[in-house]
């Protein structure tokens, strides 16, 4: 069985940070790739941003692009969602995720692990 926790969400005005933490456990990681997600009210969950575990390649989402770092500290078992430049349309819940998949880590369904969520609410 696999844990993940996420924190850091809140209330923030735009133009301002946050960062969001993922903490694992009850497994190895370090062959998983770890993906943000988000989901606003009335849409569907969507993808922004993903990295493989053990280094190699990190994606985003065009509207974070720019703005978002995902990173993650293996030793903690951690994984971060740094957020700048935050907008009004970044309010959402976020969801951290795990995948064994090797490709298409901006779809939802190839991720088994998820968070509980955090909000974060971007005020104008």
């Amino acid at each position: 069985q696999v844990q993940l926790v996420e924190s850091g969400g809140g209330l923030v005005q735009v133009g301002g940070s946050l960062r969001l933490s993922c903490a694992a456990s009850g497994r190895t990681f370090s062959s998983y790739a770890m993906g943000w997600f988000r989901q606003a009210p009335g849409k569907e969950r969507e993808f922004v941003a993903a990295k493989y575990w053990s280094g190699g390649s990190t994606y985003y989402a065009d509207s974070v692009k720019g703005r978002f770092t995902i990173s993650r500290d293996n030793s903690k078992n951690t994984v971060y969602l740094q957020m700048n430049n935050l907008k009004p349309e970044d309010t959402a819940v976020y969801y951290c995720a795990a995948s064994m998949s090797r490709n298409g880590l901006d779809n939802s369904r190839v991720y088994a692990y998820w968070g509980q969520g955090t909000q974060v609410t971007v005020s104008s």
